[in-house]
């Protein structure tokens, strides 16, 4: 048998790269046993299709104001912290949402043909929508500014409006298609929710500043109302809309009743 190595003797010479790289897998190791010891199993609905049991078959209720977790609640209870309605899904989520997501486009197009900025000057008055704001900076030089405001102003609220049309219109369905990638679309939605009012922002703040009479006066145009209500309309839309929808599936359609029985035909009276 081999001898163990007493502990005042000096151990084999470790490499620098070799112990930081032990001790990073050591240290995500303890983190990944600390997040299974949390983790809650599923329980599989059928055997051997490895579908997972959702929280609404659990009995989970979550609320919708401070969202916390209720066990065995029943719809239309009162939350115990906030005193909110529980719901499992957002009520009348689909015709809110396409209530909102169809005027949200028919406000897109006087947004970006309504002018946005008025600028009235000794040289005379002058319009300008959010198209022509993007190619003047782009005929002047400034590409940076120019993709900033077309991006921000145009392809943005565009891009929101044909993803929540996707996302509406596939839920509604109940469809399948690609359920991970539409979840990873809803968060990128609420991502970019962020920057759909620059244009508000830049006019807002040269109607404050550019204020000269009889030099320079800049005033907001019929055009900001629009946009920004086309960004006001698509964020409710997005809060309207229940992302949960998308994994709920089709749903089962209601058995057809059975033909009622045949009377028979009732007979005259007779006279005995």
């Amino acid at each position: 048998m081999s001898e163990r190595p007493s502990p005042c003797e000096p151990g084999p010479p470790q490499r620098p790269g070799a112990a930081r790289a032990g001790w990073r897998a050591a240290r995500v190791q303890a983190r990944l046993d600390a997040l299974a010891a949390q983790a809650t199993p599923f329980t599989p609905v059928h055997a051997g299709r490895g579908e997972a049991l959702t929280a609404a078959q659990m009995g989970l209720l979550c609320c919708h104001r401070c969202n916390a977790v209720w066990s065995q609640a029943q719809e239309g209870e009162r939350c115990g912290r906030c005193g909110a309605a529980l719901r499992a899904r957002k009520p009348h989520s689909i015709e809110r949402t396409w209530a909102l997501l169809i005027a949200a486009a028919l406000m897109y197009l006087p947004a970006n043909l309504l002018p946005v900025m008025i600028t009235k000057s000794l040289f005379g008055t002058q319009q300008d929508t959010i198209l022509s704001g993007v190619i003047f900076f782009w005929v002047s030089g400034s590409y940076g500014l120019a993709a900033l405001i077309f991006t921000a102003s145009f392809l943005v609220p565009l891009f929101k409006l044909a993803a929540l049309f996707v996302l509406v219109a596939m839920a509604q369905r109940g469809s399948a298609w690609r359920l991970r990638e539409r979840a990873r679309l809803y968060h990128l939605l609420e991502f970019i929710g962020r920057w759909s009012m620059l244009d508000v922002f830049v006019v807002a703040l040269l109607a404050g500043l550019v204020q000269i009479q009889g030099f320079a006066v800049v005033q907001a145009g019929v055009g900001i109302a629009a946009f920004g209500a086309v960004v006001v309309l698509t964020m409710l839309a997005s809060l309207s809309f229940d992302p949960r929808l998308t994994w709920d599936g089709p749903q089962p359609a209601a058995p057809a009743l059975a033909p009622l029985a045949t009377m028979p035909a009732a007979r005259p009276p007779t006279n005995d």
